[in-house]
């Protein structure tokens, strides 16, 4: 069967890491896929491929997404962070430092997607954003304080089957100061 159908092709416009692409893509075509099979930016991992795992976790104009559910076609004009992306030259960004000073991975394989949602959640809680356990009585607006328990209910969306979330939330904990 054709992969290829003009029909259902366009070019797409996606700046990922900083740098601007155009990128002809069948409109079913994952961002996942498009930027392991198009741009060879493997460090996302295709997990599950429904959503579940967090492997494919980047940031889409700096909120995480699950890479795996969002049609590439739809994130045209929009800003892709990978893994790749988050270090300043040769150096990396502190969030990856701190899961290297942690030993927060053990196969690894999860590790690109809980540094990304990681970085977000860093951003998040500086905002003020709540999660599910964030005290209600704290001041609107207010940063959040990333208590272990706020950690891991932040990382929910991400799983280890290697089991290293206590390094993982030690990581995040290291990052956060």
């Amino acid at each position: 069967m054709d992969q290829t159908l003009p029909e259902r092709a366009s070019t797409v416009a996606l700046r990922v890491n900083g740098a601007d692409h155009s990128l002809p893509l069948d409109h079913r075509t994952t961002l996942l896929d498009a930027l392991r099979d198009h741009l060879d930016l493997t460090g996302t991992k295709k997990g599950c491929d429904h959503g579940q795992c967090g492997a494919c976790t980047v940031l889409l104009d700096g909120r995480r997404v699950n890479s795996c559910l969002l049609f590439a076609v739809a994130c045209a004009g929009r800003s892709v962070t990978t893994v790749e992306g988050l270090t300043d030259g040769e150096r990396l960004h502190p969030v990856q430092e701190a899961f290297v000073a942690r030993d927060a991975l053990q196969c690894g394989y999860c590790t690109p997607g809980q540094i990304c949602s990681a970085v977000a959640l860093l951003d998040e809680a500086a905002r003020g954003e709540p999660s599910h356990v964030t005290p209600p009585e704290r001041p609107p607006g207010d940063p959040v304080t990333l208590t272990p328990d706020e950690i891991r209910e932040r990382m929910s969306g991400n799983i280890c089957r290697c089991g290293a979330y206590p390094n993982i939330v030690a990581a995040i904990e290291e990052a956060a100061r």
